[in-house]
């Protein structure tokens, strides 16, 4: 007698998947002002600088000093070339930013060739994914939201997300995500097809 197949379950039964979901504006500030008062310098400058550059998580950790600064200042604005698409992107650094990565120079007396997160780690240069991802989990944690819908790319989606909203402008979000294709934009913000179109044609490249 021929033995039945019993399919396997799915991987992804009973599991999130899909897109982690980008802070709120008051989510933001709930993260930001708890690193402030518990004087979490270091991860107050990474948390800043997450929401201000868009950057994945592989090339926020590999950011160097020579990056940011100019002249001994943080500078208002940088490029870091994309580790996955080989071309470089800009980004703004905020005052509040600027503040804060300028301090966590400063405390731990990094110069120009130096990561800004150095690892704790010997066996590392600077901060993993890895532990970004947990730093991440545990921000969202401390303020109540649930860990398993969030993660570094909630941090790179933030920003956009709440530029999208306020203007409906894909180009000026795909300039600033450094996607290559309009079409990679529209799936990132999850946004409807229809209401892609539409503002596409509105949109003069």
């Amino acid at each position: 007698m021929a033995t039945l197949y019993t399919p396997a379950p799915p991987w992804n039964k009973g599991k999130l998947v899909g897109q982690k979901a980008p802070l709120k504006l008051s989510e933001i500030w709930s993260i930001r002002i708890r690193l402030q008062l518990s004087e979490r310098n270091r991860e107050l400058a990474l948390f800043n600088l997450a929401i201000d550059s868009k950057l994945r998580a592989c090339d926020l950790v590999q950011i160097r000093i020579q990056d940011l600064c100019q002249g001994g200042q943080v500078a208002s604005r940088a490029a870091v070339l994309q580790k996955k698409t080989r071309l470089p992107v800009q980004f703004e650094i905020t005052t509040g930013t600027r503040e804060s990565v300028g301090k966590c120079i400063a405390m731990a007396g990094l110069k120009a060739g130096d990561f800004l997160f150095p690892s704790r780690r010997r066996d590392s240069h600077h901060v993993s994914t890895r532990q970004y991802a947990r730093i991440v989990k545990r921000w969202v944690a401390e303020i109540g939201l649930d860990p398993s819908l969030y993660g570094t790319h909630s941090m790179r989606r933030t920003k956009p997300t709440l530029i999208y909203r306020r203007t409906k402008n894909l180009r000026a979000i795909q300039l600033l995500l450094g996607h290559t294709k309009l079409e990679s934009t529209v799936r990132y913000l999850g946004i409807e097809v229809e209401d892609a179109l539409e503002l596409a044609e509105q949109t003069d490249v």
